[in-house]
């Protein structure tokens, strides 16, 4: 009796081990097919780069303007006595 007991437990801790590894495999083929990340995280990952470059681009053109202005008003002391 006991010896029966503990072939069901080995057979069903063996079943529960290789449904467990069944899991963890098609969870890591899905993660490789899709890169680990959902269609929408890649959204909005693309949405917030964009969003990162206008800002650089936008922090560019203003760099340009405030050393624009700053030749101005450099010139503008010279000629002032």
């Amino acid at each position: 009796m006991h010896g029966a007991m503990i072939v069901a437990i080995c057979i069903g801790g063996g079943i529960l081990t290789l449904a467990t590894l069944g899991l963890i495999i098609i969870g890591i083929i899905r993660a490789a097919k899709t890169g680990g990340i959902s269609k929408k995280e890649r959204q909005t990952h693309a949405e917030e780069t964009k969003m990162i470059q206008d800002i650089f681009n936008s922090l560019s053109k203003m760099e340009e303007r405030v050393e624009a202005l700053e030749t101005i008003l450099i010139e503008r002391q010279r000629k002032s006595p």
